[in-house]
């Protein structure tokens, strides 16, 4: 009985102003972390939603697509000792190489009458015959790719340009890792000079009127395949860019890396809209911070059911189950 009531009375018991400032600082600590882990989320979920959110691409192989281009430039990094500047523009050109050739085999034929009417909002919910041929085609190319990619380097574990920082820099009372710092703020500058051509340039207002509809497209003389051919180079290319930053932080890729560039940036992508350049820098940063805290209380394991958890989240909310089921559950009440 002494003991419970001597417990009893250190929980009821006021925090020091100490302890409440070491918990403080350190969920600060963990939130500052998360979003400074946004900055190459958010360019591969751009990428992504480029893709799926203007060029009504369900690639499924998108990830595979960073797979294969990170397993060249880390191929030419040891075999021929290619430079760190050289290992990234391999790997940047191989992502838009390989994004070609699924161009080419899964959407080049593509009809695009039934779809271009269709509102961003419902590039998940209704998918006729042809586009989930199309989408089962993108999965066979995930497959092909990361197997060529297997095959080609067979190791698990492959050197990559190494770039990661061993001490970190003070800010007040935080500590901050300057390559995480770095990749963020070019991160931003970069997806603030996509927004702005796609808001200012011919090709990104193009680009963008066919997202809404094809055919209105088509009858104000935009050259369409141009315009996809633009888009897929930039989604790439972003690809391309964000995985050099992840890998040159880490100093190595894994045959996962692909996995988890496709989850990450639908994730981001669903989060934030597809379609929205803002919105995806949203999704990025709340992606970020739930996985930090995540790992925090739960460990790694923790950090991916987060993941999981947001994406399964974001593909209720896109495809109308969640609300669908918050008002079935309203009106049960209601009864």
């Amino acid at each position: 009985m002494i003991w419970c009531s001597v417990l009893t009375s250190l929980a009821t018991a006021p925090l020091p102003d100490s302890l409440h400032f070491s918990v403080m600082h350190e969920f600060l600590q963990r939130t500052l972390g998360g979003l400074l882990e946004a900055g190459p989320y958010a360019l591969i979920g751009l990428g992504l939603t480029l893709s799926f959110g203007v060029l009504r691409r369900i690639n499924l192989a998108f990830g595979a697509t960073a797979l294969l281009a990170a397993y060249v430039g880390s191929w030419l990094h040891v075999r021929w000792g290619l430079p760190a500047l050289g290992v990234c523009l391999a790997v940047i050109g191989t992502t838009v190489l390989v994004g070609f050739y699924v161009e080419w085999v899964c959407f080049e034929n593509i009809d695009d009458s039934a779809s271009s009417v269709r509102r961003q909002s419902n590039v998940l919910a209704s998918l006729d015959a042809k586009e989930a041929s199309v989408m089962a085609a993108s999965f066979a190319l995930w497959m092909q790719l990361e197997q060529l990619a297997v095959n080609f380097q067979p190791n698990h574990l492959h050197p990559f340009p190494d770039f990661s920082s061993h001490s970190n820099v003070d800010w007040g009372s935080f500590s901050l890792r300057p390559d995480r710092l770095s990749v963020f703020i070019f991160s931003g500058v970069l997806i603030s000079a996509v927004a702005l051509w796609l808001h200012q340039s011919r090709e990104g207002l193009g680009l963008r009127a066919l997202s809404s509809s094809h055919a209105a497209a088509q009858i104000c003389g935009m050259n369409v395949p141009q315009l996809r051919y633009i888009g897929t180079t930039l989604s790439c290319a972003l690809c391309g860019i964000a995985s050099c930053a992840v890998l040159s932080m880490e100093g190595q890729v894994t045959p996962m890396f692909g996995m988890w560039v496709l989850l990450k940036g639908l994730t981001c992508a669903l989060i934030g809209g597809l379609g929205s350049v803002r919105g995806v820098l949203g999704g990025a940063m709340l992606l970020g911070v739930s996985e930090s805290h995540a790992q925090q209380m739960w460990g790694p394991m923790g950090r991916d059911a987060a993941t999981w958890g947001l994406l399964l989240l974001a593909l209720m909310t896109q495809t109308g189950q969640l609300p669908y089921r918050l008002n079935r559950r309203q009106g049960a009440q209601d009864e």
